[in-house]
């Protein structure tokens, strides 16, 4: 099963995938792709958000996940941060390479079997600081539910999840969705 855990920054991705991976060892796990990125590509930019959409596409692939994985982020999160990125600055992204963006996250999001999505929501708040950009955080949340809602990019047949919750409750919540897919 290739599960990708979705969501803004700060969110609590990193926590649920870590609370997961030691309940499941048989599961490999895909950091976020902004772990790999060097140092000079750290700023929020689209040059960086295209590097991690491809870093992301690309650990998805048949030839090289393993049957059992579970990955923080997924494309269609860097996706979400290029149409943020665009709603906040007004800078838009040339239309081919919006295209090329989508259809990158169309391909590799049909190699994935479950998409758990970790909203933001007033009722499980993660507070940030400034430091976080909390502007682009709830611009990547709030596109990021758009684009879960787009056929042409998620597909007809992905099992998308919304979890929320504290720590405990999201945890459970993904077991029980892995238990009911095993069954």
């Amino acid at each position: 099963m290739r599960i990708v855990v979705s969501g803004t920054h700060a969110s609590g991705k990193s926590t649920l995938i870590s609370d997961f991976a030691l309940r499941h060892p048989e599961f490999v796990v895909f950091p976020d792709p902004f772990e790999l990125l060097d140092e000079a590509q750290d700023a929020a930019s689209a040059a960086s958000f295209a590097a991690q959409l491809r870093m992301s596409a690309d650990r998805l692939e048949l030839a090289v996940a393993p049957e059992n994985a579970i990955a923080e982020r997924g494309p269609i999160d860097f996706l979400a941060y290029l149409s943020a990125l665009e709603d906040l600055t007004s800078a838009t992204l040339p239309r081919v390479a919006w295209e090329r963006a989508v259809a990158l996250t169309r391909e590799a999001m049909q190699q994935v079997d479950l998409l758990v999505v970790l909203p933001l929501t007033p009722t499980d708040p993660i507070v940030v600081g400034t430091d976080e950009h909390p502007a682009l955080r709830d611009a990547m949340n709030d596109a990021l539910l758009d684009l879960l809602g787009d056929p042409d990019i998620v597909g007809e047949d992905l099992e998308i999840v919304e979890i929320t919750g504290d720590r405990d409750r999201r945890l459970a919540a993904l077991e029980a969705l892995i238990a009911g897919r095993s069954r």
